[in-house]
């Protein structure tokens, strides 16, 4: 069986992606049995339909074009997050997302949806895409996560609560197994009740970014803008080796030895707008054969960090 990964993110960590996934093909046997590169999920900024985490700045459309052909070329789809909880109908006319749409309607990329109004938004106008149901919807019981399965997604995103409670999850009915996708290695705390609150504080300020970066990015004057005030929570600051510790973490055990014999095919890292060592060592932590482990994770760093030109 095929083990399908979804690795953040085409537009922070896109020259990381890409070795990571010609490194798969060049040489498959620095990697387990089975490992594959489902998409890269993220945003290009100033993407207000963008929620989970905030992105900066602002992507031309030529750069976008670029970034989309070199993981479409390789087969690999781009996933938006389009997953900002505060959105309305007025912002469903966003010029710059639905531009965004337009330039990578190709029936290869797809998005990631936690409100009915996108959702719609992307049915009606953009069938091609195949649509994913958000993580960020939190669903907790079972009952609802079998109406969530019930409806016409390409997948669901497993609540993160639900990693390593094999009771439950033997109780999902096998024929929806392959479609869900599971969060290996959340940097929240297992049961976090501010979650929902990040989500929402997240959301509210990618409108505010998006505003003046997409104005600054159209070559208006240079705002001098108050910082933000930051989301107080000390998971943020963890690093990924730290977060082995919570009881939602999946080892590499598990998920080869547990959840693909169970059906689970799908797997998510996290990590759009962490440092790329962190990324590198999850990498090398799921996808790479203990022997190889040292070549795999200085490839990559050097894919990272030497300068180019």
């Amino acid at each position: 069986m095929s083990v399908k990964f979804h690795l953040p993110d085409f537009w922070s960590h896109g020259p990381l992606n890409l070795a990571l996934i010609d490194m798969i093909k060049s040489n498959p046997e620095y990697f387990y049995d089975g490992v594959e590169i489902a998409s890269v999920y993220g945003c290009f900024p100033p993407a207000i339909w963008n929620g989970g985490r905030n992105i900066n700045g602002f992507a031309s459309e030529d750069m976008i074009k670029k970034i989309l052909d070199m993981f479409n070329s390789r087969g690999i789809p781009c996933r938006f997050t389009f997953t900002n909880p505060h959105l309305t109908e007025e912002h469903m006319s966003d010029r710059f997302c639905n531009r965004l749409m337009e330039l990578a309607d190709n029936g290869l990329n797809e998005a990631i949806v936690n409100t009915q109004i996108v959702e719609d938004h992307i049915r009606k106008n953009y069938p091609k895409y195949k649509i994913t149901s958000s993580t960020c919807k939190q669903i907790r019981e079972m009952e609802p996560l079998t109406r969530e399965l019930e409806k016409d997604y390409s997948l669901v995103v497993l609540d993160y609560n639900w990693n390593n409670n094999m009771e439950a999850l033997e109780q999902i009915p096998e024929k929806y197994r392959s479609r869900l996708e599971v969060l290996v290695c959340p940097y929240c705390f297992p049961n976090c009740k501010r979650r929902g609150e990040h989500y929402s504080f997240l959301g509210k300020q990618q409108l505010e970014r998006s505003t003046i970066n997409a104005f600054q990015g159209m070559g208006g004057m240079k705002l001098n803008i108050k910082r933000d005030e930051p989301f107080l929570c000390e998971a943020i600051n963890r690093n990924f080796l730290e977060t082995i510790e919570f009881s939602t973490h999946v080892t590499p055990d598990t998920l080869y030895n547990k959840y693909v014999p169970l059906g689970y095919q799908h797997f998510k890292i996290e990590g759009r707008t962490i440092h790329p060592l962190n990324v590198i060592e999850s990498y090398v932590y799921y996808l790479v054969k203990p022997e190889y482990k040292d070549m795999v994770r200085l490839k990559l760093s050097l894919s990272v960090f030497t300068p180019k030109g």
